[in-house]
């Protein structure tokens, strides 16, 4: 197995609060990797960890075999790392286009094969027909897939992504899950979901890793992590009703 993202005892304090408490991982390269856990698990530092939004009090955090801990954002996205955000992120003064025109004009020179691929990009995003529409006009889950879109202008190898199903319907959660998984095959990405939404993970997710309070407390796979009594307790609950 090849690591494409690997974390080894990366720990986080502010205060008397541990965000991170050693959490060791590894994201083989290729896979659609999930990451869980209650609120305050430690899941957005953790991302927060692997692209330089926070340096870590201990730990190494690997992008293949490159040491990044302590390196800044940009460095880190030049190694082929791109994410998303809980709360949505567009400009809201850029077209559909132009939100996808900058984001890869950050990496190179701005040319008509940028424009190629971000045309290429809108068909594949299902947003062609939005070209020239504020990203504000959009349908909630087309402004969703417009920031993985400008994530993925920038070529990235590994793709983080932070509750991108957040706010959406059940039948939308499924179209972005089958939607995510087609783009990683297509474009030999490598995924990281962190999510809520139980049903997007077991479903899409070759592995999940569970965190709680900071720490690692169980990974394996989609039917291992459900039938794992500790994670039960502390997170999916057994399903009885109050």
């Amino acid at each position: 197995m090849t690591a494409a993202l690997s974390l080894a005892g990366v720990s986080k304090r502010y205060g008397g609060v541990t965000a991170l408490a050693g959490v060791d991982l590894v994201v083989p390269e290729g896979s659609f990797f999930g990451i869980i856990g209650p609120n305050g698990a430690g899941k957005s530092s953790l991302l927060n960890a692997v692209t330089g939004f926070l340096t870590p009090d201990a730990g190494s955090v690997r992008i293949g075999k490159l040491e990044v801990q302590g390196l800044p954002p940009h460095a880190i996205a030049r190694q082929g790392v791109a994410r998303t955000f809980q709360n949505i992120r567009l400009f809201a003064g850029l077209s559909v286009f132009e939100n996808l025109q900058v984001a890869a004009e950050a990496r190179e020179r701005g040319d008509g094969e940028v424009a190629a691929r971000c045309d290429e990009l809108l068909v594949r995003l299902g947003l062609d027909a939005y070209r020239n529409a504020a990203p504000a006009s959009l349908p909630y889950g087309h402004q969703r897939r417009l920031e993985i879109g400008r994530a993925l202008m920038t070529a990235p190898r590994i793709l983080l992504l932070d509750e991108p199903a957040a706010g959406m319907t059940t039948p939308e959660a499924q179209a972005l899950g089958a939607w995510l998984r087609e783009l990683r095959d297509e474009r030999s990405l490598t995924l990281v979901l962190v999510e809520h939404n139980m049903d997007l993970v077991m479903a899409q997710c070759d592995r999940v890793h569970v965190l709680d309070r900071g720490a690692s407390l169980f990974e394996g796979t989609p039917a291992e992590v459900q039938a794992e009594p500790r994670v039960i307790a502390a997170y999916l609950g057994d399903g009885s009703p109050p």
